[in-house]
């Protein structure tokens, strides 16, 4: 095992103590003040201030693990605090959400009264539907009051008392929380954070860099909580429907079985051979009214039996023999015919015949939901002379299911919760944070200046991804490739460089030999490139073209300077070098030297991977001989089509031409010169061009004379 290993394992073992630790004290702090509360009579719960302050301190972990097992234990004292875990997981969920950078000011008032409506709103309506309308606890009094002087409807007022009551107990809950987390110091705060990291930890602003990675469709996390939200829900939908109709089916069958034991004891109270006496005499029949005390004392003795009775079934009807009167409906007299119930006559013809009847289940608005039980009584003859008859009370059962189905759903809410947040926590800090990081790592490699991909590889290094798994794997691949790549990157950008220069090189040589073929030009390539340099400072100096001229546009133009006559390559040395003036076709042919020049350096900057200066060199070398008033070659533009680093070059190269001396006239006086470039103005010359010319004279002079040495 690694040292990196051993570490690794011990930063796992002391985050586990720590997580243990904080939830044991959440646990305690809410069982403690919850038996304080209760030893006092105060009217207030107090039993979620441990999950607050646990989910506040370390995150929604600790929190859920506090909410839930404080009712568990709450539990072994009175069973039904465990359904009311799930409230403690949502405050538990909740008090997270809001208290990320720590409990805010703004936060407090919106965090009380959220975790009221989830203590006294759903807390009220799951206590509704477990237990009915509250007849006990520290909101009972309250709620009846409500419910006599407010409302008409005693679920509103169970569920005002239960949300204003909880409002101060929340009130106190987090007020308390947040006094524990003004007193208790950050470094201690930091240190609880229960955090996953499988990684080297990020900080908030990283975190908030790589959270904010947009992808193209659904996001990873996205994807992954919504099939465990599915698989938790189908599993959890299942279990609950199968509990459910397991539950309902036993309690039926309960009910079945007590009925039928109720319908044997009226049968075996009854003797059969009497019946047609009772008919007959009615209460006069011997033996009759101790018979039906007998019946009565058992019906009485369960409020699941709704009705009781004996009826001989014929064809005209129901002959009554025994019924046993209720609050609601007055009992039918014995003798009296009636006509067949519902159920009887889905049946009519089994009772007729005197057949055992199954049991039948029917639901109306007037009796509500109704089991009924139907048992054939024989004579000595074995003749069917009556049926004894039980309708057992659904109702009631009804009530028990749907407390059982909250019950459930309570339970399983709060499981699934708990899941879905684990998931959560395991998925970011073991798959989200590991691949977001190394993505937002890739993103500024791939897009930044080489210091700063140099940055991103040590970064992506730096990561130290250590889950353990295919990702752990995947991240040493990316990081070696990454360095790989950058390797690569760096000693292809330095190979590029070279052969760039090397090709610029190679332009300036040719540029060089050019100059050496003309024998009039001399230093016209150096001297044209020093005006140029002088003119575009001056205009910068002045303001004008604020847009173009930047540093980098004035180095590149003065580096590019030396090639505004590279085509004359293309020129021939009788026409370059001829002693008198050119002939009109001569003349025609050394102006194609702009063309020229354009094509010679469009195909080195084909070649090449940056242009940077060549750009501009291609634009001087095409229209250095343009004319401010459109007359000249080769394009015929005119003022401010003509390109600016052109406009500058026609100063500096007309003007040098005039001080040079050439095989057909003498060199002209600075000052001639000058006044030649100003007459210019306007007509050959960019009128600004020309006024910063004149305004660096004294530069330009100095130049002039340095080269004339």
């Amino acid at each position: 095992m690694t040292e990196k290993d051993i570490n690794k394992r011990g930063d796992g073992i002391k985050r586990l103590i720590e997580l243990i630790v904080l939830s044991a004290f959440g646990v305690l702090l809410n069982i403690a003040l919850s038996r304080i509360s209760t030893k006092n009579g105060w009217p207030f719960y107090l039993d979620a201030v441990g999950t607050v302050l646990a989910a506040a301190v370390g995150g929604a972990l600790p929190g859920i693990i506090v909410g839930l097992f404080t009712n568990v234990f709450k539990s072994l004292s009175d069973w039904n605090s465990i359904y009311y875990g799930t409230l403690n997981v949502m405050m538990a969920v909740a008090t997270t959400l809001f208290t990320r950078d720590g409990l805010k000011k703004r936060n407090v008032i919106p965090l009380i009264f959220i975790l009221a409506a989830i203590g006294g709103g759903l807390g009220s309506i799951m206590t509704w539907f477990l237990f009915g309308f509250a007849g006990e606890g520290v909101t009972a009094d309250l709620a009846i009051w409500f419910h006599s002087h407010v409302f008409s409807s005693r679920f509103f007022s169970q569920i005002t008392a239960d949300f204003l009551i909880d409002l101060g107990d929340k009130t106190i809950t987090v007020i308390a929380a947040g006094l524990a987390l003004w007193i208790v110091p950050d470094s201690v705060i930091q240190n609880l954070l229960i955090h996953g990291w499988r990684q080297k930890p990020l900080d908030k602003n990283e975190l908030h860099d790589i959270n904010r990675t947009k992808v193209r469709q659904i996001s990873l996390r996205s994807k992954l909580m919504l099939l465990i939200s599915v698989a938790v829900t189908v599993i959890a939908a299942v279990s609950i429907a199968i509990g459910y109709s397991l539950y309902r089916e036993t309690t039926i069958q309960d009910h079945t079985e007590f009925a039928r034991g109720i319908v044997k004891y009226q049968k075996d109270c009854i003797d059969p051979d009497m019946v047609e006496t009772y008919l007959v005499q009615k209460r006069a029949a011997p033996g009759y009214k101790e018979v039906e005390e007998q019946l009565n004392l058992t019906f009485i003795s369960s409020e699941n039996i709704q009705f009781m009775y004996v009826y001989q079934i014929k064809e005209d009807g129901c002959h009554v023999v025994f019924d046993m009167d209720t609050q609601e409906v007055k009992a039918n007299e014995p003798g009296v015919v009636i006509s067949y119930p519902d159920d009887i006559e889905k049946h009519l013809d089994d009772f007729l015949a005197g057949r055992e009847v199954e049991p039948t289940v029917s639901n109306d608005n007037r009796f509500g939901w109704v089991l009924s039980i139907y048992e054939p009584i024989y004579d000595s003859n074995g003749k069917c002379v009556c049926y004894s008859c039980v309708d057992i009370s659904m109702s009631k059962m009804q009530d028990l299911m749907r407390a059982y189905l909250a019950k459930q759903i309570s339970l399983f809410l709060g499981i699934v919760i708990m899941v879905l947040c684990l998931a959560v926590w395991l998925s970011d800090y073991h798959i989200i944070f590991p691949l977001n990081s190394m993505s937002h790592g890739a993103s500024t490699f791939a897009f930044k200046s080489t210091e700063e991909r140099d940055e991103s590889v040590e970064r992506i290094k730096s990561l130290q991804i250590r889950t353990g798994d295919e990702i752990e794997n995947l991240y040493a691949a990316y990081a070696h490739t990454t360095e790989e790549s950058m390797r690569y990157l760096t000693e292809s950008r330095r190979k590029t460089q070279q052969i760039n220069k090397l090709q610029g090189g190679l332009l300036m040589v040719l540029a060089d030999v050019i100059e050496s073929r003309d024998k009039c030009t001399g230093d016209h390539i150096r001297k044209t490139a020093e005006y140029s340099r002088v003119i575009l400072e001056k205009l910068k100096e002045q303001g004008e073209f604020p847009d173009i001229l930047t540093d980098e546009y004035i180095n590149n133009v003065v580096r590019a300077a030396p090639l505004h006559d590279i085509g004359k390559i293309n020129i021939p040395d009788a026409i370059l070098n001829k002693d008198t003036r050119l002939t009109d076709e001569e003349y025609e042919i050394m102006k194609g030297h702009a063309n020229a020049g354009y094509e010679i350096i469009e195909k080195a900057i084909a070649n090449l991977t940056e242009s940077g200066y060549l750009e501009q060199a291609k634009q001087m070398a095409h229209y250095h001989h343009e004319k401010w008033d459109g007359s000249g070659y080769p394009e015929h533009l005119k003022e401010g089509d003509i390109p600016l680093s052109a406009r500058v070059m026609a100063v500096a190269d007309v003007f040098d031409a005039l001080l040079s001396r050439r095989s057909y006239k003498e060199p002209f006086t600075f000052e001639k010169a000058m006044s030649i470039i100003k007459e210019g103005s306007g007509k050959h010359f960019d009128p600004k061009v020309v006024s910063a010319f004149e305004a660096a004279s004294e530069e330009i002079k100095k130049i002039s004379e340095r080269f004339a040495d």
